[in-house]
């Protein structure tokens, strides 16, 4: 999922300054945050409390260490500054492991790995774009793309709707910030509402995700192009953490790597997602 030069600079900054990872801590209560409307990744429920995939699993994960884990709602594009201010300890909203992170925060092993699409309303002619109901892969820069060339031809003039600092941004803004209008959203909500009302003409998200917003929207919206998978968006999503906190890192990741091999990962992402999204 869901990094813009300016973030990552600020964050960079706050990696230096950030006292509360300066040293070990004894690990018995944990902050995870979460966005609370990136579902089913996650969402906040009609009580306010938080659910979905990633808090189910959080309270798994945090079980089988035997800790108490806090879960907090917070604005998605101020996750990794505040993260490394200190204001909780773990980032866990379906954020993509990617090299640009990797220089501010650190990661978990990845609990998930999920294309990307293009969505459209149901009755726009885009709906039948090339490639409509494939999956191609891709490599980080890669260029020459056939299937992607023939969406740019097919997409060109268009209004395409992305959420802001998410790997997917940047990705639409690569690949067709020449032949289009980007629009950025503070969430993926806001976009997929202007899309079914037809004040932009695609929108492109996680693939699961757009899944469960095509329910939401009672069937007015759909895919358009082929799914995008592969290494493009990384080794998958794992929790975010301060680079000095190896030992929280290490302490999840044994964690996650149980419950993805006594297949609690593939049973929770069934329930959410009506598929697997265990990295493979």
């Amino acid at each position: 999922m869901k990094i813009n030069t300016l973030l990552i600079s600020g964050a960079m900054a706050l990696c230096v300054l950030a006292g509360p990872a300066a040293q070990a801590k004894d690990w018995k209560t944990v902050t995870i945050t979460l966005e609370g409307a990136y579902a089913p990744w996650n969402l906040t429920n009609a009580d306010g409390t938080l659910g979905g995939f990633e808090p189910e699993l959080a309270k798994t994960l945090c079980d089988q260490m035997k800790i108490e884990c806090k879960l907090v709602a917070s604005d998605w594009d101020g996750m990794i500054p505040a993260l490394n201010a200190g204001k909780f300890d773990i980032i866990m909203d379906a954020l993509s492991i990617t090299d640009e992170r990797k220089q501010v925060i650190d990661f978990t092993i990845p609990y998930a790995a999920t294309p990307a699409a293009f969505a459209v309303a149901k009755d726009s002619p885009l709906a039948k774009a090339p490639g409509t109901g494939a999956t191609i892969k891709m490599t980080p820069g890669q260029t020459g793309v056939k299937e992607i060339d023939a969406l740019k031809a097919a997409f060109k003039g268009k209004t395409i709707g992305i959420q802001a600092a998410t790997v997917y941004a940047k990705f639409v803004y690569d690949n067709f910030g020449d032949i289009a209008t980007i629009r950025e959203y503070k969430t993926g909500a806001d976009r997929d509402l202007d899309l079914q009302n037809g004040r932009i003409d695609l929108g492109f998200d996680d693939a699961v995700y757009f899944a469960t917003a095509f329910e939401a929207a009672n069937g007015a919206l759909t895919f358009s192009g082929p799914q995008i998978a592969g290494p493009i968006w990384g080794v998958g999503e794992g929790l975010g953490v301060r680079k000095a906190d190896t030992d929280l890192r290490d302490m999840f990741s044994k964690a996650i790597k149980s419950a993805l091999d006594d297949g609690t990962v593939k049973t929770l992402s069934m329930k959410w997602f009506k598929t697997d999204v265990s990295p493979q």
